[in-house]
């Protein structure tokens, strides 16, 4: 997939203010490891203080889904989390626009990786499934220096940020497919293509079911039971998990779903979900709890949030 190019509407005076965005992204990716850490912790004491709206959503996503935890224990893990989206800026910032050399420094490990090989040996494409985690991006980037993965996206409102994101995942992703674009999907992964996917997002789609994720049914999408359905994919869970005092990633392929795709796609999600709530009782505090994520509820049932 050739990376976008440069045109001279995405230099008009409007887009400047973005332009100086990405620049600012650019130099966070450029500080050392360890510096770009410390700035993560100092924008996640910040997330504590400025933004209430988020930090009641993480509570009622975490209230939800660890009913067993007491509440001074539920408020340490919120307080946790929020810490750890100002990480997340951190990370995003070195995945998208980190050097190769920057890159090859983060230690890493990675287990599981038979599990991929079998599966290209027998000529199957791979969907790694995995959720959204703080460092989802980072450890693409980090996977993307073993493992020649394709990824599905959303497109970003601002062009300037599409061009510049989408330009530097291109650098180290074999293709980056919208995610509408099922064909292309299809198409790459009945080719013995290796895709990273992560469909733990409350998606308003029409695709999808009411499965039990944390004991809560959460609306979720239906695309990797029809997905692997398509493609003859192998579905292989992906986890990872930042590692204490900046040590940095552990990653870890899990053994391949077996019997997936089934006849019954609702099924096949439930198993999916239970898939990602493991990975995220690994690292809770790492996890997304500031989305929505039980926005979309089933007829009858009240709101959450």
């Amino acid at each position: 997939m050739p990376r976008p190019t440069l045109t001279r509407s995405l230099l008009a005076p409007r887009n400047w203010p973005a332009w100086l965005g990405v620049g600012v992204i650019w130099l966070i990716a450029h500080l050392p490891f360890r510096w770009l850490m410390g700035l993560g912790r100092l924008a996640g004491r910040l997330a504590l203080r400025l933004n209430k709206e988020r930090r009641r959503i993480a509570a009622t996503n975490i209230a939800l889904c660890f009913p067993e935890l007491s509440p001074d224990e539920q408020k340490a893990l919120v307080r946790a989390n929020l810490c750890d989206v100002g990480m997340m800026l951190a990370e995003f910032a070195l995945g998208w626009m980190g050097s190769d050399k920057a890159i090859a420094n983060v230690p890493v490990t990675l287990e599981g990786l038979e599990h991929l090989e079998a599966a290209r040996a027998a000529g199957r494409g791979v969907l790694l499934v995995g959720g959204h985690f703080s460092h989802l991006e980072l450890c693409a980037r980090l996977v993307s220096q073993r493992i020649r993965i394709a990824g599905m996206y959303r497109r970003m409102d601002s062009d300037v940020f599409e061009f510049a994101v989408l330009r530097s995942r291109l650098h180290y992703a074999a293709a980056m497919f919208e995610k509408d674009d099922i064909r292309g999907t299809v198409k790459y992964l009945k080719a013995g293509g290796t895709l990273w996917y992560a469909p733990d997002q409350d998606m308003r789609s029409k695709d999808n079911v009411f499965a039990s994720f944390f004991g809560v049914r959460a609306a979720t999408i239906t695309a990797t039971h029809h997905l692997a359905r398509l493609s003859n994919a192998v579905v292989i869970p992906f986890y990872h998990r930042r590692l204490p005092d900046d040590s940095g990633y552990a990653m870890r392929l899990g053994a391949p779903m077996d019997d997936f795709p089934s006849k019954d796609a609702a099924r096949d999600t439930e198993r999916v979900n239970a898939q990602i709530e493991q990975m995220v009782r690994e690292a809770p505090e790492q996890y997304l709890w500031v989305h929505k994520r039980f926005k979309t509820r089933p007829p009858g049932e009240p709101k959450i949030y």
